[in-house]
């Protein structure tokens, strides 16, 4: 052995840095995080909001950010909502633009929100019940009046007769809005009136919303009065009555309320396709003939497409001028 050589393998190394490791975070550390990820979505240009079309490349995820996540999640509660009887995780992964797995992921947290449910039997995924709640805390009296009325005028021009709008309360119905055509002779019924649903049109398009047993247990509570010779007062005839109401989506009432009025109701739905109202005109006898008010019916049927539009339901809804019991 030389001397260099002894030298080489006595040397000493010099030692190295420590390393830094990075401690492993706890569960209750990583909502913090998240709010700070959240903290900075929102301090992002004023441009970031331009997202590019929905699709799970890694780069559009790096761009958006959490901007693109809510826009996701909004695209899949929109579709979900347009399927009154659910949707799969691949037809809806497949109509959004997602891969399954991306998909899950959102919908897996809106169904632990409670936004999403999924039906234990078929795995498929409809809207849940807080969204309900909100829609509803959101469109109050106040805000159905406020969009109905404009359509209540423009059918009240149009067709020269009383128009309105009401909602089932209990076993009867509620005028929340109305207006007054241009004939002579205009009905002077106030917003707030309470009338049986057995005897009106616009009763009958509201009991044509409930469920068979929905209806049933009416029928054996609900005491049928009449208001005229003409009243329905015989449970066997209501049901056959509101049966062909559910079936052709349009009611009359002929003087089975008052003697000398005739009326034409059709059902006003929520964006979820749910029966929330419905929408008539009513006239005298002699100015609304049976024939006059089944060529009127299409008229309202027209103004009940565009309120339904205003509470949310979409303009291409197969469920428009349909009658379907609510669930």
């Amino acid at each position: 052995m030389t001397h260099d050589n002894a030298l080489t393998r006595t040397k000493k190394i010099p030692e190295a840095s420590p390393v830094k490791t990075r401690p492993r975070r706890t569960a209750a550390e990583k909502p913090a995080q998240q709010s700070a990820i959240a903290a900075t979505d929102a301090a992002l240009p004023p441009d970031a909001d331009r997202l590019p079309p929905l699709n799970d490349e890694d780069g559009d995820r790096q761009r958006a950010g959490g901007v693109q996540s809510i826009g996701r999640a909004f695209a899949i509660l929109e579709e979900v909502a347009r399927n009154r009887d659910g949707i799969g995780l691949a037809e809806l992964s497949k109509r959004v633009g997602l891969h399954n797995s991306t998909t899950f992921h959102l919908v897996k947290t809106m169904v632990s929100l409670g936004y999403i449910r999924q039906i234990k039997d078929s795995k498929r995924y409809r809207i849940g019940g807080p969204l309900f709640s909100l829609a509803a805390a959101s469109l109050d009296e106040i805000e159905m009046v406020s969009l109905a009325t404009p359509i209540l005028e423009d059918l009240s021009r149009e067709t020269g007769e009383s128009s309105h709008f009401s909602v089932r309360i209990g076993d009867s119905i509620v005028v929340i809005a109305r207006t007054t055509g241009p004939g002579a002779f205009q009905l002077t019924d106030r917003v707030g009136v309470v009338r049986p649903a057995h005897c009106t049109a616009l009763g009958k398009v509201l009991l044509a919303a409930l469920t068979p047993d929905q209806l049933e247990r009416y029928l054996q509570r609900a005491e049928l009065k009449p208001s005229t010779a003409k009243s329905i007062t015989e449970p066997a005839r209501l049901r056959r009555e509101v049966e062909d109401v559910r079936h052709t989506g349009i009611a009359f009432d002929d003087g089975e309320f008052a003697d000398e009025v005739r009326c034409v109701a059709v059902p006003v739905q929520d964006f979820t396709g749910r029966i929330m109202g419905a929408i008539g005109i009513s006239g005298p006898v002699w100015r609304l003939s049976i024939q006059t008010l089944q060529n009127r019916a299409r008229i309202v049927q027209r103004a009940a497409r565009d309120l339904s539009i205003a509470f949310g339901l979409p303009a291409d809804d197969p469920r428009h001028r349909k009658i379907e019991p609510s669930r």
